[in-house]
């Protein structure tokens, strides 16, 4: 039942625990069933961190979500909860103690495999304001992060000098002072890209994979726009496709612009820090991550 892959990827992650969270994986997906009265209808498949089993369920068609405890999972029901099916998958039943979920079935095609940038921007704006309601009591808040981004970029900085302009490291901390310490009582999706929107069937687009947050919903705008500037790479002019992209996002969105692309430049400065001590999904090392590197800091510069 557990995708071979998946297993490789888990125990490589997560060593022994994930080892032993597999050998029982099997026998606490046929009790949830059980107990959701469900009947397996489908091959399962996954994402980084959990199994997806597709079901029948009294509701409809379901999937059930099983995934790898950990923190940056707890408040994924927390979302669907609070949205209700308003732009996100429904949330059917949960069991918080097992990280398992029972989920509106979407579709498998996503925002991100689209061609037309102007139309992934407009969906995911759209979405955005959507999903972007008043936060329930519960939800963790960004604004509580923002003295450890300070931290770490501030290490990053000592620790890579010179790979960054220091003005370009300055405005990137002055973005958490001013925008990332105080920020809306929203519910913000956190993981929000093209990959993490999927076709539905009760509404076109349907968001799923959220962290759970309360924050400002520009974030996620800034979020949505890194995994763009890889499709946009062979772009003539890759800082004004993004900046058109940007700017359809905020109008579908409702947001500032100036908002999104402050919040973006410090998520770029944070990329360019990362890739280099951990490289990316695309590319640990070589030449590919020499160029990925080289196009988040041309970025992380250019909207300094």
């Amino acid at each position: 039942m557990i995708p071979s892959a998946f297993a490789q990827a888990t125990v490589d992650r997560e060593g022994e625990a994930g080892a032993a969270w597999l050998a029982e994986l099997p026998a606490l997906v046929d009790d949830l069933m059980a107990r959701w009265d469900c009947v397996r209808d489908g091959e399962v498949t996954h994402g980084q961190v959990g199994v997806i089993v597709p079901v029948l369920h009294a509701s409809g068609p379901a999937v059930l979500k099983v995934s790898f405890p950990h923190p940056g999972n707890v408040h994924e029901p927390d979302a669907y909860a609070a949205w209700g099916g308003r732009g996100a998958v429904l949330l059917y039943e949960r069991d918080d103690a097992s990280f398992a979920m029972l989920l509106e079935r979407a579709k498998s095609s996503t925002l991100g495999q689209l061609a037309d940038g102007d139309e992934i921007a407009s969906v995911s704006g759209q979405l955005s304001r959507r999903l972007s309601i008043p936060a329930p009591s519960g939800l963790p808040r960004l604004a509580d992060q923002a003295e450890g981004w300070a931290a770490e970029l501030r290490q990053d900085a000592a620790d890579c000098p010179g790979a960054l302009p220091v003005a370009v490291v300055d405005s990137a901390l002055a973005v958490i002072d001013e925008l990332g310490r105080h920020q809306p009582e929203l519910v913000v999706h956190g993981d929000f890209h093209g990959r993490n929107i999927l076709r539905g069937n009760r509404e076109p687009w349907l968001a799923v994979d959220p962290k759970g947050y309360v924050g400002d919903p520009a974030y996620d705008g800034a979020t949505l726009l890194k995994p763009r500037a890889l499709a946009l790479m062979e772009s003539d002019d890759l800082m004004k496709a993004l900046l058109h992209e940007l700017d359809v996002f905020a109008e579908a969105a409702e947001l500032d612009r100036e908002r999104v692309r402050r919040w973006a430049h410090l998520q770029v400065v944070q990329a360019a820090f990362h890739g280099r001590r951990h490289g990316f999904g695309r590319a640990r090392g070589g030449p590919l991550l020499d160029r990925l590197l080289a196009v988040v800091d041309h970025w992380a510069v250019s909207w300094c």
